[in-house]
């Protein structure tokens, strides 16, 4: 039952994303694992398309709001007005309160406004005038960014960095696959013609079938190897939290579940040790430019020294 789910909606989307099939095996991962993903390529690669196709496949709420220089906190979480009829304030709700939200180009914000989703990321919910409100259930927020070195653009916060289970690249297509996109893009635009293929209450089942996912000890001694081998790298200021682990298990339950298993095996701890664990490590010298390509290295490295277990 549950694996007829997860083909479900891999299919639908792969009917619209060409040649895609680990970018879109990595979000639905992701979502599964109901954590947040960020896709950090260059404009025009099929970013904002990932999200669009994962949302229409979905029977839940969407929402997309485009990052720029003037956005204030309060247009992400919402916040208080003042009815001077009932001479009450009422809090109205922000665009974080749906299912599915893009985030798009984050980094053309200010770090303030962009950690004004820490909460919502982190808790699922909202705090304003001492008050808690949850968000919707299930909630992903898929952020894009362009490259750092682009012009107008700001490095995101390693605390807002933390809270995205996955950072991973699109890239181009093949050959094949962009002749694909351009007929199919010829008369219409494909994502706008896809269909919902689960509900609400599916996606909760699976995500909950993540969690039943068996993982011995020697899984969880392997993951820990890894940890603590980014903690004692002295090419590293700061190696994996906690908190990374924590999600890093959460992942690997996951991944074994989309290749239908109910056990955690060595190669999902490897399949997702880079995507999972680069953007969590900071690095004790390099420039921002160089950053990426050196934490994904590290992480690589330090995972071919950790021993797998037999």
């Amino acid at each position: 039952m549950v694996q007829d789910l997860i083909h479900r909606l891999e299919n639908n989307m792969a009917s619209v994303i060409f040649g895609k099939k680990d970018v879109i095996r990595k979000c639905l991962i992701t979502f599964f694992a109901g954590e947040h993903l960020l896709l950090e390529d260059f404009p025009g690669i099929g970013k904002t398309l990932i999200s669009q196709a994962l949302a229409k496949s979905l029977a839940v709420t969407f929402r997309r709001i485009q990052f720029t220089p003037d956005l204030i906190p309060a247009d992400i979480t919402g916040g208080s007005v003042y009815n001077s009829r009932t001479e009450e304030f009422h809090f109205i709700p922000g665009a974080v309160f749906t299912n599915i939200l893009l985030a798009d180009e984050i980094n053309r914000t200010t770090p303030r406004t962009q950690s004004a989703m820490l909460e919502a990321m982190s808790e699922r919910q909202i705090s304003a005038d001492g008050k808690t409100y949850p968000l919707p259930q299930p909630f992903m927020v898929i952020a894009t960014e362009n490259p750092v070195e682009f012009e107008g653009t700001y490095p995101l916060p390693e605390s807002q960095l933390d809270r995205f289970l996955m950072r991973i690249s699109v890239g181009y297509p093949d050959r094949q696959s962009e002749l694909e996109i351009l007929k199919a893009h010829q008369k219409s635009q494909p994502v706008e013609h896809l269909q919902p293929v689960l509900n609400t209450e599916q996606v909760l089942m699976v995500q909950k079938a993540v969690r039943e996912v068996r993982i011995e000890d020697e899984i969880h001694h392997y993951i820990l190897d890894i940890l603590e081998a980014t903690r004692n790298c002295s090419e590293l200021l700061a190696g994996v939290s906690t908190r990374g682990g924590i999600v890093f298990t959460r992942a690997v339950q996951a991944a074994a579940l989309m290749d239908g298993r109910d056990f955690v095996i060595p190669d999902d701890v490897k399949e997702l040790a880079v995507p999972v664990l680069a953007h969590r490590v900071i690095l004790e010298t390099g420039g921002i430019g160089s950053t990426r390509q050196m934490t994904e290295g590290l992480i690589e490295q330090l995972l071919a020294s950790v021993a797998v277990p037999g």
